[in-house]
């Protein structure tokens, strides 16, 4: 008999690139369990003005229910653009592993705001993906994954897309 284990929270990092919906099909093949808690983490840039940015600026939005996610009106609501592919994956981890799923969402520099949902979200673990930056690129602009491994509160697996891809 399998003992009942904490359900654990576990965020990922989603911008609907393709390395981040990779990451997101490595986390549910690999790490999600039943009775776990799912956190798709999405950093909107604060150049990008909506309705509600002045409002949950420091925090991020409250924790938004897939369900309501789904609605085109919230997400227009928080200036992001849903992939059909990442609610479908989604939908049917939630069903099959029978975990929840929430969103959220933070406007401002994906590092530093990564870094805050592993804190403030008390995160067991977090996913992201990997864009695989030349040298010079990930010098100049610093990578998201590198920041977010050392000063993450929580644990961080970094996904990395297949060198076929």
């Amino acid at each position: 008999m399998k003992k009942m284990a904490k359900a654990r929270s576990i965020g990922i990092g989603i911008d609907y690139s393709a390395t981040s919906k990779i990451a997101l099909k490595w986390a549910i093949d690999n790490l999600i369990e039943e009775g776990d808690k799912i956190i798709i983490i999405h950093v909107v840039s604060s150049k990008v003005d909506t309705t509600n940015k002045q409002l949950f600026e420091d925090t991020g939005s409250p924790l938004i229910p897939l369900d309501e996610f789904r609605e085109i009106n919230v997400s227009k609501y928080y200036g992001l653009n849903p992939d059909r592919e990442v609610l479908d994956m989604l939908d049917t981890v939630s069903k099959l592993k029978k975990v929840i799923v929430m969103a959220k969402v933070y406007w401002g520099d994906a590092r530093e705001k990564l870094c805050d949902a592993a804190e403030h979200l008390k995160l067991d673990s977090l996913v992201v993906g990997s864009r695989g930056l030349g040298v010079l690129k990930r010098v100049l602009l610093g990578s998201v994954s590198n920041h977010v491994v050392q000063n993450a509160t929580c644990p961080v697996t970094v996904v990395k897309a297949s060198p076929s891809k």
